[in-house]
């Protein structure tokens, strides 16, 4: 089976592209985690699909796959790219494209100087929608490490479609991440996993962001982990409706009116290269 691809980025954050609209294609956890890997494969953080839709509300069908094989409900950074590739390819003519993930229908604003702005929908806070093991909602939470209730830190748990454990630090440099990172992500008050993001806050209007993606290790950028920042941070009332957050690889314009509301997210989306690859049934990486 030979598929056609397309790499691209949003702030560092890469993906692999494949259209499934115009191409028979039947992606196994095998072929994810062969192609992902950065020495004998393509590489990338996430491999995206476009599909056609399933629901007659909206153009396409987005599904996302970890570079680990597992596929996930959402991802912010790859919504900005796959509305640029759709865009691109010609599958759709409109600036505003609906589309269908696993965690909800999301609306992709293409705007007239190249930034995408993402309807990445309302926050979900239920503990239970998560999913974190919580009996009701709060801002923070207080998750113990390693069974040591001396060893223990203050988190935010939101949904943006998929779940995020946000945790507000001095200093995003310290060293909290690689160490902190592994242990969140798996951490048994987190059913399904989660990612975590590490929130600086310059001022009211600008902060600093790590995430450690659930399944893939730390990125460059995250879309929904920047959207469940801002989150995280407004009910603390530590940033403003409309704010900037610096990642590794960049910025994202980020905007929240707070509970009931949805999360607007715009930032780049860039075109790296397109390819082939070619994959025998059986085939073993």
């Amino acid at each position: 089976m030979r598929i056609h691809f397309t790499k691209m980025h949003g702030l560092g954050n890469d993906f692999m592209v494949i259209d499934a609209v115009r191409q028979d294609v039947h992606i196994t956890s095998d072929m994810v985690q062969a192609w992902g890997d950065r020495h004998f494969g393509i590489g990338f953080d996430q491999l995206l699909i476009v599909e056609p839709p399933t629901r007659p509300e909206v153009s396409f069908r987005y599904r996302i796959f970890n570079a680990d094989g597992d596929e996930v409900e959402q991802c912010g950074n790859g919504a900005r790219c796959f509305a640029a590739f759709v865009a691109r390819e010609g599958l759709t003519s409109s600036s505003v494209i609906s589309v269908e993930t696993a965690g909800g229908i999301i609306e992709l604003h293409l705007q007239d100087d190249g930034m995408v702005r993402v309807n990445m929908g309302v926050p979900r806070l239920q503990p239970t929608d998560v999913p974190f093991k919580a009996e009701n909602f709060q801002p923070l939470y207080r998750v113990t490490l390693d069974d040591d209730p001396e060893h223990s830190v203050e988190l935010s748990a939101v949904s943006m479609g998929n779940p995020h454990a946000v945790l507000l630090v001095d200093d995003v440099d310290s060293g909290l991440v690689p160490v902190l990172g592994p242990l969140l992500e798996s951490h048994e008050a987190f059913p399904a996993r989660v990612n975590v993001g590490f929130l600086q806050i310059i001022n009211r209007q600008v902060g600093r962001l790590r995430v450690y993606e659930r399944g893939v290790g730390e990125t460059l950028a995250c879309g929904s982990g920047a959207c469940a920042a801002m989150v995280a941070a407004r009910l603390q009332n530590k940033l403003d409706t409309h704010a900037t957050l610096q990642l590794n690889g960049g910025e994202l314009t980020l905007s929240w009116a707070g509970e009931g509301h949805p999360v607007y997210m715009t930032g780049p989306a860039t075109f790296v290269f397109d390819g082939t690859v070619d994959w025998e049934e059986g085939q073993d990486g």
